[in-house]
């Protein structure tokens, strides 16, 4: 099985062009299954027993500790594997898909107004200009190109020099491995110069456009750490990296573009994900009707 699992890895690095990120979620999320097996017949785990019963047992065992989203999620793993031990012929079928994950709770974006949004990405350079440090320059120009550009966390750190632009930004490999040119509108390039001006500050060490303090590419991690930190600093209710691209998408949508022009924006493979933003945009408003004094003791 460990052969397997190897070859598996190799796979998703080579074939899939998989990220980083997305191989080790995977083999991480199969060795929880391995391990599982191994209890349960206290051996090795062998490929004779990926069964629909041990799949339905092992996803039962999921239930008091993980969320809906977080099962299906292990369940793809197993199903990627067991696709790739089927093209191998290692296996005839592919059971896992005939093991239906848990249906979650259907929930919407969550997204800051546009006065939440300005807050937050202003945040890092409210002192004076002249007194702010390196990375305080290089947070607002992360903000501004999460919100501005309405990236995801991972596209924005593995930004290189090469990808910018005058006027637009190219994301590469992004989810899907697909690439796409996004527009880089005035705030965001300004943002983004005046931390180009202070990046050798931080002697790099490669081209990445955003550098943590020791010069190399900054993490994901420390992306929400900082959001955290500079969203307590602007008085922002508590949020997340991801909730500036739902919010670029959800003011985009209020501003009148369309559904399929914010499809391409975000890098949707299907228009489904991109049109939640217009039941998100519709409560919004609605949210905002419901303060008017004449919505209200109506008869």
């Amino acid at each position: 099985m460990d052969e397997l699992v190897d070859r598996f890895r190799s796979h998703l690095e080579a074939e899939k062009r998989a990220s980083p990120h997305t191989v080790r979620a995977y083999l991480q999320n199969l060795q929880e299954l391995l391990a599982f097996i191994a209890l349960k017949r206290e051996r090795a785990p062998e490929v004779a027993d990926l069964d629909i019963p041990m799949l339905r047992s092992y996803l039962a065992s999921l239930f008091q500790q993980n969320e809906a989203v977080t099962i299906a999620r292990k369940l793809s793993a197993v199903r990627g594997f067991m696709r790739f031990l089927k093209r191998e012929k290692v296996i005839d079928e592919n059971v896992a898909m005939l093991v239906r994950p848990p249906k979650g709770k259907k929930s919407l974006p969550t997204f800051l107004t546009p006065e939440q949004a300005t807050a937050l990405v202003e945040a890092p350079t409210a002192k004076r200009r002249d007194a702010l440090r390196a990375l305080a320059i290089r947070d607002a120009a992360i903000l501004e190109v999460l919100y501005g550009c309405g990236l995801r966390v991972s596209e924005c750190v593995n930004l290189d020099l090469g990808d910018l632009e005058s006027n637009e930004l190219r994301v590469r490999r992004g989810k899907g491995g697909k690439d796409r040119i996004v527009p880089l509108g005035r705030k965001a390039r300004e943002a983004l110069d005046a931390w180009l001006e202070r990046r050798l500050e931080l002697a790099p060490s490669d081209s990445a456009v955003f550098l943590n303090y020791r010069g190399g590419r900054v993490s994901v991690r420390s992306v929400r750490r900082f959001v955290d930190r500079h969203a307590i600093a602007g008085g922002v209710p508590d949020t997340h990296p991801h909730a500036l691209r739902h919010s670029y998408a959800t003011h985009l949508l209020g501003s009148g573009a369309d559904l399929r022009s914010i499809q391409e924006l975000l890098g949707h493979s299907s228009i489904k994900t991109t049109a939640r933003y217009a039941h998100v945009d519709l409560q919004y408003l609605q949210g905002q009707y419901e303060k008017h004094p004449h919505a209200k003791g109506k008869k």
